[in-house]
Formats: C-alpha cells, structure tokens, sequence
C-alpha cells in the first residue's frame, strides 16, 4: 500500500505543488500509517480533514481504497474508523457515491471484535437510508447478501442488522431473497448467528407485511424460543413483544401465547428473568383480556420464583403491573391474586428481592386507595420500614410521597421515625448520605413541629460526622431545610447551633460553621447574615489553624454579594488586608482573591 495510490503517494500529493496550506493533511495521510497507534488513532478522528483538502474524487479513488487495504489494525482505531465512515457521505460526494463507502464498512463488518462489527453495522445502517432505492439494490442489498452467506461467523451476525433497513425499499422479487436468507441465519449452526437473528427478529417483523409476519416471522419466533441456547431463547422474549404489537388481538391467543406461557416457565431462569423484565411492555402489547386470564397467572410464578434473580426482577416490575390491569376489576384482582405473594416477598431471604419491592410498593397506594393502604398496605410499610437491611428502609422512605397523598404521613411516624435514626447513624456512610439527600423532603411531609421536635438534632449531629461527605451534604441539607421553612426558623433554630461550632476545639468542625454560613447566607438574607453571622466569620479570621483562616477568606467572598456595602467596606475589607499580609501562602492567595472579586481594592 505504500506505493502507488497508498499513503506515500497521498501524502506526495498532498504536499505537491509547494502548497504549504496541504502540509498538514500530509502529516495527517502519513500518520496513517505510523507504527505508533495513538497517532494512527488520532490521524482516523481526523479523517474528515483530509478527506476536505482531498477533494471528493481524491477520496473516493485515493483514500477509500487506501483505507480498505488497512483493515487490520488495533480494534481502537478500526472503532474510530467505522464510527467516521458513517459520516462521510457529503465527503465522498453525496448519496449518489455513497455506496463508494461500502467496501471499507463491509470489511470491517467482518472483524473479529464485536463492538467494531457493531459499529460498522450502525455506520451501515445510517448510510443505507442516504442510498437511492436504485443504489440500494445494485450495491448495499448484494453486500448483506454477501455477509449473510459469508464464511465466518461475524460477517453472518453483522447481516442480522441489515435485513430491516433495507426491506422496504427493494422491490418483491429482492423482498423474497431478503426473508429467505433471514429464514436461514435464524436455523444457523453458530449460536452467536442465531442470536444475532433472535435479538433482530422483531426489528425485521415491524418492516415485514402482516402475511409475511404470519407466515415467516411466527414460525421462526417459535423456533428461535425454543432453542437449545438459553441466550437465544431470552431474544425471541423480547421479539415477543414487539411481534404481539403487530397482529390482530384475534390471532395473539393462537399464534403468540403459547410460546410466551412456554418461555414463563422455561428451564433457563435467564429466560424467566427477561420474561419477568419485560412483563409490562407484554401486559400492554397482549391487551386487557389475555392479561386477565393469561398474564395474571404467568405474573404470580415470577413473584413466586425459585431464583432471587427472577423474583428481584418481577418485584420490580408490581406497581407497573398493577397500574396497567383493566380498570374494572383491578382492585379485585389485586386483592386477590398479587397482594397475597407481595405480603411473601416483604419477607423474602434475598435483600436484593425485598429491595425491589420497597421501591415501588409504595405506589400500590395511591391504585387501592385509602381504605385498602391502612388494612393491607401499611403493616408491609411497617415490616419494611425494621427490615434489618439498610437499602430496604431507605427505598421505603424515599418513595412516602405516594403514601402521604393517600393516607398522610401521621399513620407512619410512629414507625417512620425509629427507621430515619437508625438509618442516619448507620455504619455505611453511603447509607448516611443517602437518607440526608432524603431530610428535605421528608421535612416537608412531615412539618415543622415534628421535624424540630425528633430530626433537627440530627441534621445537626450530621455536620460533625467524621465522613467530610456526610459534613458536606449536612450543609447543603440546612440550605434546603432553611429555602423550605423560612429565615425566622433558621434564625431561631439553625443559626445559633451553627455560630456555637465556630469555639469547636477540632478545627474541622469549625470550618464547618463557615461552610454552613456560605449555604445559609443567601437563604437567610442580609439582615442575619450581616448581624449574626459575619461577627464570627470575622472573629474566626485569627483561628490558629491556617486552613480556617483561608477558608474565612473564602467565606467572606461567598457572603459579600449578600452583605451592604456600608459593612463591606468597614469590616470586610480591613479583614481581608490583613488576611493578605498572612505568613501562610494559601491564606494570602484567597485573602487577595477575594478583595479583587468583590472590588475592595
């Protein structure tokens, strides 16, 4: 490739005719063939570049050429390469050359790594759509033909995903061919090709005519869904619904249904589990009627599983399930069929299964109404609410806001509140963290007095945490609080706590004050700030600890926007001055910082 018409050449031409303006392409064309992949890497992402100064006809019959040869390389810079390719249509001359694309991609629709077939395959498909239907069958549709009968595997799997997008646009006769060799990838001795085929199978159903999806499609979905490979089998789950959306309610019961009541208790609990995920795109692709007496059934013995997997999956897909049941006997239904195996899952072994449950009971709530939440729904909220894993609680509390609306938060305080202190002084600080993003809005359901009366001590045990994590979101917890109950609140229950930490003996604590006073700041206005919070923010400017005297520096460039100019100029300014005359480089550096942002100088 280095002779005629490879990168030595292109690189000549480039930099012929003593145009220094192409010298750069040059350098482009040449690390093409670099031994050093990074710049390779870097010369394909530049491509279009080059193929700018070529001209449409230099790349066409110098660069494409160029670039098919050297399909062999790091599986980085192949990846790059059938990502450009995609966009290379005006750059080759619009959709009249664009099939002058084909080789490179067709090339590297072969290749051994999968995510470079892949995005061959994507590049494939977004240039087919820019190929008249004329082009479409004397170029793009014979290569799909060529990979779909190739001799290795990977070129079979990449066809999978050609079939569909050019189907419509070729006439009958080529229409005919197309299915046929769909048909045949289906039945393929390779398992990857059949689950290239299954994983495509409803695409290329959406396309087909509703005969054909009869005829072919139905046969082949049977077939693929019962496949001695569990992996092909999961597929033809997810074609299911995809095929149900196309056919006459008439024909679902007859042509769909017993695969899909097969593939509900398929051996493989891999198959149970994308049956058990895709249940509520089933639910409402089969209609009302199958779900009633088919899908309700199928739904129980995924709740009722012999794998967590599968029992995790369906768990989560309850309250989806419960919504989508036909209006006139929902409530009944749930009653009676999925209520009694969600009171067995609230005590699950597995915490994954219980944690998938206590993020969506909740909202059974708000479907059964008030009545039926206190009788039946609340003792789970309460068993959920002790449940000995953390996760657990903390689903159960951050989805009350469907509980509220339906029956108010009074009914589960009682409960509520040993769960929030055990899950604020929990071991994980993860777990810590992840009930304070929680307070505010638990705040606000619960209301000012209960609040103050059993959480404030905690917000405020938060701040002194020994996870700089759990100090920082404490802080941008009392900000919320403080947006969400008022200045006076803050000013008589907030404030003065935070002001008390400024003669803490840990240092740490004490920068916490100021980082309280930069969130509260602007919450509680310029009268606070200026007359109860400045004072210490000032005081703490002679703190031992140079990382307190920095941070007063940046405190005060915090606050100041919030402060008059009459309190800037008489007490900031002279604070911060002497800040900058500090012995510590970083005190200086901030102090200086400040004066210039808030034009004291």
């Amino acid at each position: 490739v280095a002779e005629e018409g490879g990168p030595c050449s292109l690189s000549k031409m480039a930099g012929a005719d003593g145009d220094d303006s192409l010298y750069p392409i040059a350098v482009l064309i040449d690390e093409l063939r670099n031994e050093d992949v990074q710049l390779r890497l870097n010369s394909i992402k530049k491509l279009s570049t080059i193929a700018l100064a070529l001209g449409v006809e230099r790349t066409r019959t110098e660069l494409l050429p160029f670039l098919t040869d050297t399909i062999y390389d790091e599986d980085e810079v192949l990846l790059a390469l059938a990502e450009q390719l995609g966009n290379f249509t005006m750059l080759v001359g619009g959709p009249e050359y664009v099939h002058c694309l084909l080789p490179p991609l067709e090339s590297l629709a072969t290749v051994e790594e999968t995510v470079v077939r892949d995005k061959a395959v994507e590049s494939l498909r977004k240039i087919s759509q820019e190929h008249s239907p004329v082009d479409l069958e004397v170029h793009f549709e014979p290569l799909v033909k060529r990979l779909a009968s190739g001799d290795w595997f990977t070129s079979r799997t990449s066809a999978c995903g050609l079939f569909s997008v050019c189907y419509p646009r070729v006439s009958s006769t080529v229409k005919a061919e197309i299915r046929q060799h769909f048909r045949t990838l289906c039945s393929d001795d390779t398992p990857m090709v059949r689950r290239a085929a299954a994983s495509k199978l409803g695409e290329f159903a959406k396309v087909l005519e509703l005969d054909y999806v009869k005829s072919d499609i139905i046969s082949l979905f049977t077939a693929l869904a019962s496949d001695e490979q569990d992996s092909v089998r999961l597929l033809a789950v997810e074609a299911c619904v995809s095929i149900a959306t196309l056919l006459p309610q008439e024909d679902l019961e007859t042509l769909v249904m017993p695969t899909l009541r097969q593939a509900a208790e398929d051996k493989s609990w891999r198959v149970r589990y994308m049956v058990a995920d895709k249940f509520s795109e089933l639910q409402k692709a089969v209609g009302p009627e199958i779900t009633k007496n088919d899908l309700v059934p199928a739904f129980q013995n995924l709740l009722k599983d012999c794998e967590a997997e599968v029992r995790a999956a369906a768990a989560n897909k309850v309250k989806e399930f419960c919504e989508n049941l036909p209006e006139d006997n929902r409530e009944q239904i749930i009653m009676t069929h999925i209520l009694p195996c969600v009171k067995e899952l609230v005590s699950d072994t597995n915490q994954h299964v219980k944690s998938a449950l206590a993020s969506v009971i909740m909202g059974l709530s708000t479907i059964l109404g008030k009545d039926n939440t206190i009788e039946h729904l609340l003792p789970l909220f309460l068993a959920q609410l002790k449940d000995e894993c953390p996760e657990v609680r903390l689903n159960i509390i951050s989805n009350l806001d469907c509980v509220n609306e339906v029956i108010g938060i009074r009914q589960l305080s009682q409960s509520l509140l040993p769960a929030i202190v055990e899950l604020a002084e929990d071991a994980k600080w993860r777990v810590r963290l992840a009930i304070i993003e929680y307070m505010p809005l638990l705040a606000g359901q619960l209301g000012v007095e209960f609040f103050d009366e059993k959480l404030n001590t905690l917000c405020m045990a938060w701040l002194i945490d020994h996870v700089y994590a759990i100090r920082e979101a404490a802080t941008c917890n009392l900000m919320k609080l403080v947006e969400k109950f008022g200045a006076e609140w803050a000013q008589n229950t907030i404030v003065p706590k935070v002001l008390g930490m400024a003669n803490d003996p840990n240092y740490l604590h004490r920068m916490t004050t100021l980082f309280c006073i930069n969130a509260l700041s602007e919450a509680c206005g310029q009268d606070i700030t200026t007359k109860q919070m400045l004072p210490v923010v000032l005081k703490m400017s002679n703190d031992q600890v140079a990382n307190v005297r920095f941070n007063v520096a940046k405190s005060l460039q915090k606050i100041g926007p919030v402060l008059d100019s009459n309190a800037l100029q008489t007490e900031v300014k002279p604070v911060l001055e002497k800040l900058a005359t500090d012995t510590d480089m970083d005190v200086k550096y901030f102090a200086q910082e400040a004066i210039s942002v808030l034009a004291l100088a």
